[in-house]
């Protein structure tokens, strides 16, 4: 099933990258709007669920988007949770099927869950910097953002975490030797449980 090592590498960078996903979900830092026409210096945060007035006297306001909103940022959203769903799905199932765990004792039932999870964490570093991307795209051609949020760095980061993690996997997370002696024996029609006399007869 791979290296522990390997593995427990994987888990902390999918954890951190979970992390950043959820603060990217949850923060309204995603563009940040610096108003200085007024008395008291105001700068507007949006994020994917409301947008917050933060005045230089430390009063802050926030408020909800309405019914209505755009369509991208409509993606983003739905783009961001799925991410956040996907990569804490996969990352219990790999802690589940991982070698230093003994949760699954089946090596095929292990194996094909392994795989899973590392399309799983693919997935979700590919969704969570689409995300962050277009929500980018559509603010700055629109002018509606002068300056990038915290969130946007951070939903990048949390995306190149989450791809190392499952590329990682991919890369060096191979079938045990047992699995290969398996298929080799099963290839060349020697049986591994019969015994070498019979064996030795079956090849001849």
């Amino acid at each position: 099933m791979g290296s522990p090592r390997v593995q427990t590498v994987c888990l902390a960078l999918g954890v951190i990258g979970l992390i950043g996903v959820i603060v990217c979900c949850a923060v309204p830092r995603w563009s940040v709007f610096k108003d200085f026409g007024t008395v008291k210096k105001t700068t507007i945060l949006e994020g994917l669920w409301m947008t917050c007035e933060l005045q230089s006297t430390g009063l802050q306001q926030c408020r909800a988007f309405d019914v209505w909103i755009d369509p991208s940022l409509q993606a983003s959203r739905a783009m961001t949770i799925t991410s956040c769903l996907l990569s804490g799905l996969s990352l219990l199932m790999l802690f589940y099927t991982a070698s230093f765990t003994t949760c699954m004792e089946n090596k095929d039932a292990k194996r094909k869950n392994s795989q899973v999870a590392k399309v799983g964490l693919l997935l979700a570093g590919l969704l969570i910097i689409i995300a962050v991307s277009l929500f980018t795209f559509q603010a700055l051609v629109f002018g509606r953002m002068h300056m990038l949020g915290e969130c946007i760095y951070v939903g990048w980061a949390s995306g190149l975490l989450l791809l190392l993690a499952g590329g990682l996997l991919c890369c060096f997370n191979r079938p045990d030797g047992s699995s290969r002696e398996d298929a080799r024996c099963y290839t060349t029609t020697v049986y591994c449980n019969v015994p070498a006399p019979m064996n030795k007869l079956h090849v001849a």
